[in-house]
């Protein structure tokens, strides 16, 4: 199994992802309870843009044991897929959990404000992102505003006459 799995992440990482996909379709069957092999199909079918049939696969690999980094690849995956199905609320869920498992991961959080945007939810999107934004640019110009960028983040509706 574990042979066929390195093949198939090869394939992708050379830019064969249908001939990914196939492969790891296959090692699924002949090992559907293993949470890694869920895992790398559901990232196979995300990467041919197939979020629908990703879906079901990163909620077995969740809901199986996956675990560490690989359950952080499957909360943003999963939780990415719904937003981009238009399952926003399902999104906000994945990602609301995935951040009380993995509060320091800025993917999950950035993938979150995309999801929090489709929800209208404009003002905490936009202090995520701002948030983000600073604790992790080098940029000069940037950190130059940081205390006020920092202040500004959360209070974005608000006027001072």
């Amino acid at each position: 199994m574990q042979k066929d799995v390195i093949k198939a992440i090869e394939l992708r990482h050379v830019g064969k992802a249908v001939e990914s996909n196939e492969s790891l379709l296959k090692v699924v069957q002949e090992f559907p309870t293993d949470p890694y092999v869920n895992y790398q199909c559901a990232w196979s079918f995300d990467l041919l843009g197939k979020e629908t049939e990703a879906i079901p696969f990163y909620e077995k690999s969740i809901d199986m044991g996956l675990s560490g980094k690989d359950l952080e690849g499957a909360i943003l995956g999963l939780g990415s897929s719904y937003r981009t199905i238009g399952e926003y609320a399902k999104s906000k869920n994945v990602f609301q959990k995935g951040l009380d498992l993995f509060p320091s991961n800025r993917a999950l959080k950035v993938f979150y404000s995309m999801t929090l945007y489709n929800l209208k939810e404009h003002n905490t999107a936009m202090e995520i992102l701002l948030t983000s934004l600073i604790e992790t640019t080098s940029d000069e110009d940037i950190l130059h505003y940081k205390r006020a960028i920092q202040f500004y983040s959360d209070k974005l509706d608000k006027t001072w006459k």
